[in-house]
């Protein structure tokens, strides 16, 4: 059911199983095509299509089983251990990060043992976290993607044809003809962590995520010091806010919109931190 719409029609869920079997069909196609000529970028394809097939799993439990939020946060630590490994076998300084303030930083065993783990569980989760609207699942992780893929040079092939189905999804998802679900989107926040961490390009994503950071901030301070959630209302055709729980909240307290310009409102939102994250 579509709740932010004053007639809640009834409207397709879990469509974001479409973008794990493309991806996963596109990235096992790579991998055999190069595994003679390229063995890194196969293991690199090989090592995404892994992810991707567990974030669409973990997302498909959720949708059927609606998995409890301490179980959901850190499930994804398991797509953690392929990364860790195709990270050592791809890059020569597999340990160091680079940072806009500090440069290159070599954290040693604590970059297999802490930062992997926590760049997916936390960008997994905080995709996650900002949803319920047409198009917000879908546009605002393209986005990000399209940047990653701009500072990754020729590992963009890996994610070609994945971005391209996710696009055609978020047509449809904006136009509110169907979800994708926690199936799309614990893939799709496993497919940022993932493809960030094997081109080596993690800095672009945390900057880029800043937004979701913010609004998964502000949704768990409120939940565990004061138990409260978000709640948008829907007044005629716009959607108002009478707290600041949330991005979505924050934005709608202080003026209220539609539903496509609230989207709107947060895709130019998450399009400004990318293109800084790019182009600083």
């Amino acid at each position: 059911m579509d709740q932010h719409k004053p007639e809640k029609p009834l409207v397709p869920n879990g469509l974001g199983v479409i973008y794990v079997i493309a991806s996963a069909v596109y990235l096992f196609i790579l991998q055999s095509y190069y595994n003679d000529s390229n063995p890194s970028f196969s293991a690199a394809a090989l090592a995404l299509a892994v992810c991707i097939l567990f974030g669409g799993f973990l997302g498909l439990l959720d949708d059927w089983m609606s998995l409890r939020w301490r179980y959901k946060a850190f499930l994804p630590l398991f797509a953690a251990l392929p990364l860790a490994v195709m990270r050592e076998a791809l890059h020569p300084e597999s340990t160091s990060m680079a940072t806009y303030i500090f440069g290159k930083i070599d954290f040693g065993i604590y970059f297999y043992i802490l930062i992997i783990p926590l760049i997916v569980t936390v960008t997994t989760n905080v995709i996650n976290q900002l949803g319920g609207l047409n198009g917000l699942e879908t546009i605002c992780p393209s986005i990000i993607l399209i940047g990653l893929m701009l500072k990754s040079g020729q590992g963009a092939l890996l994610y070609v044809v994945p971005l391209a189905v996710y696009l055609v999804l978020a047509c449809f998802n904006f136009a509110g003809k169907i979800f994708v679900g926690n199936t799309g989107t614990f893939a799709i926040g496993i497919s940022l962590a993932s493809y960030a961490l094997i081109s080596n390009v993690e800095q672009t994503l945390l900057i880029s995520i800043l937004p979701y950071v913010f609004n998964a901030s502000l949704i768990l301070l409120n939940f565990f010091l004061f138990r409260t959630t978000a709640k948008l209302i829907l007044d005629r055709n716009k959607l108002r806010s009478e707290h600041r729980r949330s991005l979505l909240t924050f934005i709608a307290y202080y003026r209220p919109l539609t539903e496509r310009k609230l989207v709107t409102v947060v895709a130019l939102i998450v399009a400004v931190f990318t293109a800084v994250a790019v182009f600083a």
